[in-house]
């Protein structure tokens, strides 16, 4: 069973993602402590709580030992890179943190990697902050293959969410013969997924509270009321206007979805308008019910989690493609 460390963790929705393809998690790193709190709610395997850089200095000096694995993955954060963000990538301490990455590469040097990132990665600064990558990976001597998915083509899952997943293997394995170096594109691309869900079928069935409902009395709500008609669709507050998703699919869920502004995702139910809850954003990530959230945590929190994490069922999708390579050519 192939081993997997995960950098950049938040709450697991990458390792998830393995542990469903049958990969073995060992360990963890996150530095929020909000996120560390649902992390451990839903594992058991060791979590190092704390500033990269801090544990990676330790390491080199002898004082902290990051056991080696088959499988490195990183959802680094993608701020520094997004449109929503700054654009200042590497000029970000977050961009910053992708050559953290490589320095654990350097350290335990694992057979694979990991990693995902927002889509606009490979446009971003004229491509150079892309082109910086993927040269930090060839000097390592990894390969580099990459796809932009969108969930709800390869997740089943009726979000609009496209992400840029980077699959890397160590040049230096003997079993990785030429012929496979040449075709690692077409052999790691998973298959579409019909969309069958619809997100009628992820809403809560039960009774909400009010704190999700917009009332007569919100600033917003006659302007909703007037716009929102559909009730098997998601729209968005767009700073001065409604926006329907007309794909009848989730827009991408973002960290700050549950701050209010233009973020929030909402639908329309018997009962009136109202903001999608917490469970429904993890569903929509493609999270199962069996995945708990922490009651002690604010759904400010949850909502953030939600919307930083991955797409399970696209990450085990690639994981199903990584494993069955290593498993076939017995890396």
């Amino acid at each position: 069973m192939y081993t997997v460390g995960s950098l950049f963790a938040g709450i697991g929705g990458i390792e998830k993602g393995f542990e469903e393809a049958g990969a073995k998690l060992s360990w963890a790193n996150e530095i929020d402590s909000a996120a560390c709190i649902t992390y451990r709610k839903n594992y058991n395997h060791t979590l190092f709580e704390g500033d990269l850089n801090v544990l990676i200095s330790k390491a080199k000096s002898g004082e902290f030992e990051f056991p080696k694995v088959d499988i490195l993955t990183a959802g680094f954060p993608c701020q520094a890179f997004s449109i929503a963000g700054y654009r200042k990538g590497f000029n970000d301490e977050r961009g910053n943190l992708f050559f953290s990455i490589m320095k654990m590469v350097e350290l335990i040097r694992p057979k694979a990697l990991f990693l995902e990132n927002v889509k606009n990665l490979r446009t971003h600064d004229n491509g150079r902050t892309y082109k910086i990558i993927r040269d930090a990976l060839d000097d390592a001597e990894y390969t580099f293959t990459d796809f932009v998915l969108n969930t709800m083509e390869y997740g089943g899952v009726p979000q609009n969410r496209e992400r840029i997943y980077i699959l890397c293997f160590d040049k230096n394995l003997d079993s990785l013969d030429q012929d496979t170096h040449e075709n690692l594109e077409s052999i790691l691309l998973p298959d579409k997924v019909l969309l069958k869900t619809k997100v009628r079928d992820l809403l809560e069935d039960r009774d909400l509270e009010d704190r999700y409902y917009y009332n007569e009395e919100h600033q917003y709500y006659d302007k909703l009321n007037q716009a929102m008609k559909n009730p098997d669709t998601v729209y968005q507050w767009r700073r001065v206007y409604v926006r329907e998703n007309q794909s009848n699919v989730c827009p991408t869920l973002t960290a700050n979805m549950g701050t209010g502004g233009h973020n929030v995702p909402l639908i329309r139910d018997s009962k009136g308008i109202r903001k999608l809850t917490p469970r429904e954003c993890f569903r929509l990530q493609g999270f199962t019910d069996d995945y708990k959230l922490p009651d002690a945590l604010a759904v400010s929190h949850l909502y953030k989690q939600a919307g930083n994490s991955v797409s399970v069922p696209v990450v085990r999708a690639l994981a199903d493609k990584m494993l069955n390579l290593m498993s076939s050519r017995r890396i």
